[in-house]
């Protein structure tokens, strides 16, 4: 099972990106999904999560009201649509899928499986 993760780029404080994981070798229903994110000289923290058919999903606070999860399992595709982005949500941005758990999880460790990672730079 692979996980590629791409949509990054360059943009400016208050501007917009949509980020795509595609999930190859197996299909994507199986697993609950993530993104993650992790900035220079920091650990890396959980953006959001999305359950397997999409009916759950959860936020950090950072990113409440700004980012949407979204899943298209016809696709085998996760998004992360990313609105109003600040300085601050510069990072490399990781998914990343957890086949084991019942429940959505906000802990890299719980994630199995991960992307190569995208960089959102947000700067003008």
């Amino acid at each position: 099972v692979q996980l590629q993760a791409s949509g990054g780029g360059l943009v400016q404080p208050g501007g917009s990106l949509r980020l795509s994981c595609l999930v190859s070798g197996r299909p994507s229903r199986s697993y609950n999904m993530g993104w993650f994110r992790q900035a220079p000289g920091k650990e890396r923290e959980f953006v959001s999560a999305i359950s397997r058919t999409g009916g759950t999903t959860f936020y950090a606070d950072s990113v409440k009201g700004r980012f949407i999860i979204s899943r298209e399992n016809a696709k085998n595709t996760m998004y992360l649509q990313m609105s109003t982005l600040k300085p601050e949500d510069t990072a490399v941005y990781y998914c990343a899928a957890d086949q084991t758990g019942l429940t959505l999880q906000m802990r890299p460790v719980d994630y199995a499986l991960w992307g190569q990672g995208t960089q959102v730079t947000v700067s003008s």
